[in-house]
């Protein structure tokens, strides 16, 4: 934290512009040392944007031009004193402006560095820091307003609402274990059941969003399955808008899974076509197969598509019996050749399997497995903007131990047992939920955290 450090802060490669950030007691200083603005007798003023000329004072060479600011603590992105230097987007004029700087006697940042110091020094709480990295990476709009709902504290809001509830709770037991004979009112049984069971509520509610949170942030494996020339390749042009997978009536034409993202309502889909399942002595289509099989192993969600315009093959009923207890849905496909197979024959081998009758030479269909994706994602709830959701694999498991916490001092309240017991487990509910903005945090949870993020963030 003594240290002032330097990252590029852009993306490496060519672009317009590049962007160098300092950040430390000694940024200021630093600047002066390799800058010189064009104006004559014009220095960097806090928060004003200088133009002027990177140098070499070893050599007296002009390394760029450049803008230049600085910004003086405590209100800045780390807190401390930052300087950021725009260049030409050009990797050689960045790596030598970064070479210049290390050499006046800056560190190297490492990965996430300038962000850890903002959650050092206060200036926001570890969930928010996590967040920064959810908004570099959204790939759609929804998971971007997850990422920002984040960033602006509406998680962090939440839960401190509930370890407030839960110091209320732990200061009353407390005052009821350590003065016994003060004339304090007395913690009822039934009073704390209450106020845990509320309490509880509030964790679950929150707990009950990570599942969407999680594809909303990371999106879902989407893998569509069948046999050959059923239309799996055509279903994947359909929801892609785009002639992406070769299709033809020659079976077998697609010999390897074929992956693609897109966004489907502001979902992030990885889009995945397999090669037609079947029995065959060619070794590169077994290779496909076997490929095939795996990506099912591997799916969020599952679409097997069959040819209603055929009945029932042996292949399709082994297909049904693997996708049984898996998320998934089956598409009857070419209805307009007529139908030989009807939902209530699927439903009979595998009961409650949802159905969609579909002509992808039509594109009938295709609005409906858009719905069903939605569907899976938020649980046939329509997601409000300003709703909560969590995002994070760690949150989700942080919640999951605060609720057991709560469960296990729930169930001694009922059954009477000593008020000391159960503060255990009221305290632990509340840790974990101060380690989710990092409030009770251990050092190696903190490395683990930002060593996700990228240079220069």
């Amino acid at each position: 934290m003594e240290d002032t450090i330097a990252a590029i802060a852009t993306a490496y490669g060519e672009g317009g512009i590049g962007i160098i950030r300092i950040s430390g007691e000694t940024a200021l200083p630093l600047l002066e040392e390799i800058f010189e603005p064009f104006a004559q007798g014009e220095k960097p003023v806090n928060r004003k944007m200088t133009y002027g000329r990177i140098v070499d004072r070893q050599t007296g060479q002009t390394v760029d031009e450049c803008l230049a600011v600085y910004m003086k603590g405590p209100r800045t992105y780390t807190a401390e004193d930052v300087v950021e230097i725009d260049c030409h987007g050009s990797v050689v004029s960045l790596r030598r402006t970064l070479e210049l700087i290390l050499r006046s006697g800056a560190r190297m940042a490492e990965p996430g560095e300038f962000t850890k110091r903002a959650f050092l020094n206060g200036r926001i709480d570890l969930s928010q820091a996590e967040a920064v990295v959810d908004t570099v990476r959204a790939k759609t709009e929804k998971s971007h307003e997850a990422a920002l709902s984040q960033l602006e504290g509406a998680l962090s809001r939440q839960v401190r609402t509930i370890r407030a509830a839960l110091l209320d709770l732990l200061v009353n037991v407390t005052v009821n274990l350590d003065y016994p004979d003060e004339d304090i009112e007395e913690i009822t049984y039934d009073n704390l059941i209450n106020q845990i069971s509320l309490i509880g509520e509030m964790i679950e509610k929150l707990r009950a969003t990570t599942a969407t949170g999680r594809m909303i942030r990371d999106g879902i494996r989407v893998v569509i399955g069948g046999r050959p020339n059923v239309g799996k390749s055509s279903l994947m042009n359909g929801l892609l808008r785009e002639s992406r997978a070769i299709v033809t009536d020659v079976p077998g034409t697609t010999r390897d899974t074929i992956e693609e993202v897109m966004d489907i309502r502001g979902i992030p889909v990885y889009l995945i076509d397999t090669a037609g399942i079947h029995d065959t002595e060619d070794r590169v289509e077994k290779l496909g197969i076997q490929r095939s099989r795996d990506a099912f192993e591997q799916a969020d969600y599952i679409i097997l598509v069959l040819d209603g315009s055929q009945p029932l093959q042996e292949e399709d009923e082994q297909l049904l019996a693997e996708i049984r207890g898996r998320k998934s849905l089956v598409l009857i496909n070419k209805e307009d050749l007529g139908g030989r197979i009807s939902p209530e024959d699927l439903k009979e081998i595998l009961p409650g399997a949802d159905v969609l009758t579909t002509s992808m030479a039509t594109g009938s269909g295709i609005t409906e497995v858009e719905d069903r994706i939605e569907e899976l994602v938020y649980g046939g709830q329509l997601h409000q903007e300003n709703s909560v959701l969590v995002t994070s694999v760690r949150h989700g498991e942080l919640l999951r131990q605060a609720a057991e916490d709560l469960e296990r001092g729930l169930a001694m309240a009922r059954r009477r047992e000593p008020l000391d017991l159960i503060e255990v487990d009221v305290r632990s509910a509340y840790d974990a939920l101060g380690e989710m903005i990092g409030e009770t945090v251990t050092d190696t949870v903190l490395d683990e955290v930002f060593s996700r993020f990228c240079l220069g963030k």
